[in-house]
């Protein structure tokens, strides 16, 4: 993986044989950014409660279409119920419907989770795959649910979480005009050294959540409105 100086200095935009300066802002700010995420939110963290990395791959398909909030207090009561992968394969779909209800869509839910623990002891003995390729293969596990998985509770940096904080606030601070949220996590793999993949997505949650929220943005009250380039907008 190149580094973040090199990938820019390969991408930037000419004009009549020099790089435009207004072409190169939203880029350049980005490790600014990131210097100044850091040090507003040092606690920044994984929000998903778990204590192992089987908790945390069931918690991550709970969260889809969901709060981690809500996530947090329904798994507060599942995992005591189904600790382990091998417990989880064997549970009753209308015993785990009955706990995971309130996190929405909780049928397809259900056949996720206990697919994805049956296949956890049928083809890892119980354990939680180290490998991407591995984890995309499980019922509910898509590369972002890997992403979360192995950044956080394997401390392997395979790319960016994300979520729609994180493909919102990229947007908003010129890193990306993408969309699609693959699209968007290559663009800022190639933005940010592979070292701050993981915590990225943390810091940019925690300020999505904070001021920069998605319909009314506090930019009056942001230590980050100097330098947005969308200052103020939706």
């Amino acid at each position: 993986m190149k580094t973040a100086n090199k990938t820019l200095a390969s991408q930037e935009p000419k004009a009549n044989g020099r790089a435009r300066a207004q072409d190169l802002k939203p880029q350049l700010s980005a490790p600014l950014f990131l210097k100044r995420l850091k040090k507003e939110y040092p606690d920044a963290h994984c929000a998903l409660v778990h204590q192992n990395a089987f908790e945390l791959l069931i918690a991550t398909i709970l969260s889809a279409q969901c709060t981690d909030e809500r996530v947090n207090q329904v798994t507060a009561h599942l995992f005591p119920k189904f600790p382990t992968a091998f417990d989880l394969a064997k549970a009753s779909v209308n015993d785990v419907e009955k706990l995971i209800r309130s996190t929405g869509f909780f049928k397809a839910k259900t056949k996720n989770i206990i697919g994805c623990a049956q296949k956890l002891v049928d083809l890892h003995g119980g354990e939680v795959p180290q490998v991407l390729d591995d984890l995309v293969q499980l019922p509910g596990v898509g590369r972002k649910t890997a992403n979360v998985v192995l950044g956080n509770a394997f401390g392997q940096a395979t790319g960016v979480v994300v979520d729609t904080h994180v493909g919102r606030l990229a947007r908003r601070f010129g890193w990306t005009q993408q969309t699609d949220p693959v699209k968007v996590e290559s663009e800022l793999c190639k933005l940010f050294d592979k070292k701050e993949w993981i915590m990225l997505s943390h810091y940019l949650i925690f300020h999505g959540r904070g001021p920069c929220k998605s319909l009314r943005p506090k930019c009056e009250t942001c230590f980050l409105v100097d330098q947005c380039p969308k200052k103020g907008v939706k």
